[in-house]
């Protein structure tokens, strides 16, 4: 999928202030500091930020987020959400205190009951131009019609001792979802370790193995795993996520989301665990 590039152009002095000084994660002042009457104590830019969804209103009516949601709009003109099922992309402009995103494109994998309730209202919340409001860590984008989303800044996790859940497969531009259907103990997820060890799960098989950090790579030496044989969708699943784990990789981490990516493209997009979950499936 093409990106269009649009032009970004933030003249509101708010999201100057934070465009300017927001380059380093933790370099301002801190929040709350200061009597600066109504300017806004942050330094956390709008764009390239992991947005943490909190709620959205629609209709008069507030509906809480389910865990994980979460919105990204970037430089160049995008930006993409996921509610807790379907990957969502629409074209972003920010112009002044206004945010404007187009029709979106989202996958149509089956959710839950509850969370395919929050994400349509969602969506319907992200259509259109909003007025943003930036307050410290918040921001709140409201449209016209006065439906709203509440939104915070989510710090990012640490890659070591973090139970990652691995989401998504990379090749390139190219993006697969994990099939939602995996049996929870076979659901493909790493932890990286101190000792300078991963393990974790690939799909069907359990693993360990040597990963060295340096810098913004890691460097996966073999990787050792049982012999199981499972169905056709596990293995497919398991292939792709030992692919990732294989020599050096780049790492990035947005929020509670990582991403590894090989020099050839492909690689893994995972979550953090939520508290409680996974803990059945340690030794899976």
């Amino acid at each position: 999928m093409r990106t269009q590039r649009m032009t970004l152009s933030v003249s509101v002095l708010a999201l100057l202030t934070l465009a300017a000084c927001g380059t380093e994660s933790g370099s301002g002042s801190g929040k709350g500091s200061g009597g600066g009457g109504d300017s806004v104590q942050s330094d956390v830019p709008v764009t390239g930020v992991a947005w943490r969804v909190d709620s959205v209103t629609v209709g008069g009516k507030k509906t809480e987020a389910p865990a994980g949601a979460r919105l990204e709009i970037d430089p160049k003109g995008r930006a993409t959400a996921d509610f807790g099922c379907n990957h969502i992309s629409v074209d972003a402009r920010v112009k002044g205190d206004r945010i404007t995103l187009g029709k979106p494109v989202t996958t149509q994998m089956a959710c839950e009951e509850n969370i395919e309730k929050f994400e349509k209202a969602a969506i319907d919340a992200m259509g259109g131009e909003h007025t943003a409001k930036l307050s410290g860590d918040r921001l709140t984008l409201t449209t016209e019609g006065g439906d709203s989303m509440a939104l915070s800044e989510e710090k990012p996790a640490d890659l070591v001792g973090t139970r990652w859940a691995v989401t998504t497969l990379l090749s390139g531009e190219t993006a697969t979802t994990v099939p939602a259907d995996l049996p929870k103990e076979k659901a493909p997820h790493l932890t990286l370790s101190e000792d300078g060890t991963v393990e974790g799960n690939s799909g069907c098989n359990s693993f360990r193995g040597q990963a060295t950090v340096k810098g913004s790579t890691i460097t996966f030496g073999p990787v050792a795993g049982t012999r199981k044989m499972c169905p056709e969708a596990e293995m497919a699943t398991e292939r792709g996520v030992l692919a990732a784990l294989d020599g050096k990789v780049t790492y990035a981490i947005k929020g509670k989301a990582l991403t590894l990516t090989a020099a050839d493209g492909k690689g893994i997009g995972a979550t953090v665990t939520p508290a409680g979950a996974g803990s059945d499936s340690q030794h899976g």
